[in-house]
């Protein structure tokens, strides 16, 4: 699937203040994650739990504010309004996500993405999710989640935005044994030769994943996500990991998925949430320092209008 340059309407349409709402997915890190054919790329992890923006627009004014911790969307309003010729237009930002920050859920990323595209509809416009990326990726380094369905994503330079398809019926068993990451310290480091050490394994994680989509196999993408879970411990090490995946093994989970940059670990459940449930209630039993165990659907990536 390509992501060509569409909107609706036109620039020279006048427009008037307007009000949107628009909203992204989070994540539970990322099915996987490295260097692919040259390129560091990522095969997102969309889940249920969202961010929710609300932009409105004001003439007369340049100033946008938003809530003083979300100084990365409030940049990405006054980017967007940059980006569709509107500088001459202020507004205010509004947000809401329970999306926690830090721990490799993409809460940054899906607050951007919502904010971008409630801005776009105020001003009339639709922008499609390659419009998103190009937008967000002048903030920061970004998850693809702004993509349908499960992608391919060159999360620095977006020379790669490919859709996989959307995923089958699958839950995320989301752990959290503490702490967090600070992702900007963590991109400005030099982990190329790590990178570099783990392609191939990266690039065999990523193309199970993608054929367990196009054959709706969770056991498959479970697979991927495991071999992609193992090659990352020489980029960020996980200390958690060989529990979660002994765990796995044992519950008869498809497999386990790391924030590649952040501190959650994913247990991939097939099938409904009653099965999902269960893996939680027996992470909470037997993994030690967990902190958490929460139970999120796998869906398809995208910024919705609400």
């Amino acid at each position: 699937m390509s992501f060509d340059r569409l909107r609706t309407g036109s620039f020279d349409r006048p427009r008037t203040d307007g009000r949107a709402t628009a909203r992204a997915p989070g994540t539970c890190g990322e099915l996987a994650q490295g260097m692919m054919d040259g390129i560091v790329c990522m095969v997102t992890c969309p889940i249920d739990q969202y961010s929710t923006a609300t932009v409105e627009l004001r003439t007369g004014s340049r100033e946008v504010t938003a809530p003083t911790d979300s100084p990365k969307a409030k940049r990405a309003v006054t980017a967007t309004l940059e980006y569709l010729d509107k500088k001459d237009i202020g507004g205010r930002l509004w947000l809401d996500s329970s999306l926690p920050r830090g721990k490799g859920m993409a809460s940054s990323t899906a607050d951007v993405a919502a904010a971008i595209a409630a801005t776009g509809y105020a001003a009339g416009w639709e922008l499609i999710p390659g419009e998103i990326a190009e937008i967000a990726l002048g903030i920061e380094p970004s998850d693809g989640v702004m993509f349908p369905g499960v992608a391919v994503f060159d999360h620095r330079k977006g020379k790669v935005a490919r859709s996989l398809g959307q995923p089958p019926a699958m839950h995320v068993v989301i752990l959290d044994f503490g702490g967090s990451v600070n992702t900007e310290e963590f991109n400005r480091e030099d982990r190329r030769a790590a990178l570099e050490g783990t392609a191939s394994q990266v690039k065999e994680a990523a193309g199970l994943i993608e054929e367990g989509i196009a054959r709706g196999d969770a056991a498959l993408i479970g697979r991927g996500a495991t071999m992609s879970a193992e090659a990352n411990q020489r980029v960020l090490f996980n200390p958690h990991l060989e529990a979660v995946k002994a765990l796995a093994e044992e519950t008869g989970a498809a497999g386990v998925n790391v924030a590649h940059s952040g501190t959650v670990i994913g247990l991939l459940v097939a099938g409904g949430g009653q099965d999902a449930r269960v893996v939680a209630a027996d992470a909470r039993r037997l993994l030690p320092g967990l902190e958490g165990a929460t139970c999120r659907r796998l869906v398809g990536g995208g910024v919705t209008r609400v």
